[in-house]
């Protein structure tokens, strides 16, 4: 009873088969074709991804962003690549796609912040306004970078400290940067007493300037009298320098000033105020006769 149990089924099966032959047949070569397309698709992912990662290597972009672009484009090519081997096989990729659409608007309200850094970071590496090494001024903070990533930037104050900035403040706020040029311009504010003799001055002041050989003379040195003051006599002095000597020759064009001025017997006044006291008689006391 069994044994003809099983030739039943076998028989049921193979009657089956044989109706269904073009169905099976035709899903056969579906699911065949679904398999070529993601096998495709990963080989034409690779190959694009490996193209604009070294395309972006070539025209200087951090590796950092190269590698993540070039994965991002890999993935979403076999994200549709996935969507056409299952509209091959007759899944609806319709309502796969709106899955993945809200997928996506979701995660993208839940991470805008950082999404927003993201795209700072790339476009900060894209058109590099400031590059590791370089003294900068980001917004307020102040410090020589020390790499630039995909969500933030890291900064080396000049009291030591490690500031970590975020990408979207700094595309947002203003940048300076203090290294990019060879040569950079300082300017003095110079304060003498009224009495000095203005000529005798800016001649003293510009022999100071001239005497210091990092002091770059094809630039040009700038000599005046700025600002009549409450207390003083206020002199400008513009001079250009390396940007590495910069803050050396401010600092000694300072006290050379300062010597030069003390040696012409020149006074550099501080804030002072004079005070007049003028005395007044007491008034007389009347005296009353009963």
């Amino acid at each position: 009873m069994e044994d003809l149990n099983v030739v039943d089924g076998i028989n049921n099966a193979g009657s089956w088969l044989i109706r269904n032959q073009a169905l099976l047949l035709s899903y056969a070569v579906n699911i065949v074709a679904a398999i070529a397309i993601i096998i495709i698709g990963m080989i034409v992912a690779r190959i694009i991804s490996n193209g604009v990662n070294k395309v972006l290597r070539t025209r200087g972009i951090d590796a950092t962003v190269a590698d993540f672009l070039s994965a991002l484009v890999r993935y979403g090519v076999i994200a549709f690549t996935l969507i056409a081997a299952l509209g091959r096989v007759g899944v609806q990729t319709a309502s796969v796609i709106a899955v993945l659409g809200a997928a996506g608007l979701a995660i993208g309200l839940a991470l805008q912040g950082s999404l927003a850094n993201l795209a700072a970071g790339v476009l900060l590496v894209t058109f590099r306004p400031f590059r590791t090494g370089e003294f900068v001024d980001l917004g307020g903070v102040m410090g020589t970078v020390l790499n630039v990533q995909i969500f933030s930037t890291t900064m080396r104050s000049a009291d030591g400290k490690i500031v970590v900035v975020p990408n979207g403040k700094i595309i947002a706020g203003n940048i300076i940067n203090y290294s990019r040029e060879p040569v950079r311009r300082n300017e003095f504010t110079i304060g003498v007493a009224y009495d000095a003799d203005v000529d005798e001055v800016k001649q003293l002041l510009r022999e100071v300037v001239e005497a210091d050989s990092r002091v770059l003379k094809d630039r040009g040195i700038q000599i005046g009298l700025n600002e009549l003051a409450a207390s003083s006599l206020n002199f400008v002095v513009r001079c250009w320098s390396n940007s590495s000597d910069l803050q050396d020759v401010y600092w000694d064009l300072m006290a050379n000033f300062k010597k030069a001025l003390d040696n012409k017997g020149i006074g550099i006044p501080y804030p002072q105020m004079d005070v007049h006291l003028h005395q007044t008689k007491a008034p007389q006391e009347q005296v009353s006769v009963e």
